[in-house]
């Protein structure tokens, strides 16, 4: 199920035109949608690469990796 929220917000047009003209919106709807889905991707991203820095993966046998990733 699919859940929508109308809200009121104000913002400036400016900002407003540069989304659009940056997610190649026609509506403020759709620009603001795609922003926020972009913005939520790069934050996850950057919440792994966190994860990560904490608790790097260590390879011990990166030959035999790459040999099995070259087969599939």
């Amino acid at each position: 199920m699919l859940y929508r929220m109308k809200v009121t917000a104000i913002i400036a047009d400016e900002l407003i035109d540069c989304v659009k003209e940056c997610t190649q919106s026609y509506t403020v709807t759709e620009a603001i949608n795609t922003a926020l889905k972009e913005w939520v991707s790069i934050h996850k991203i950057k919440e792994l690469n966190n994860t990560i820095m904490q608790n790097p993966i260590n390879i011990r046998n990166g030959h035999r990796i790459r040999e099995i990733n070259r087969l599939s």
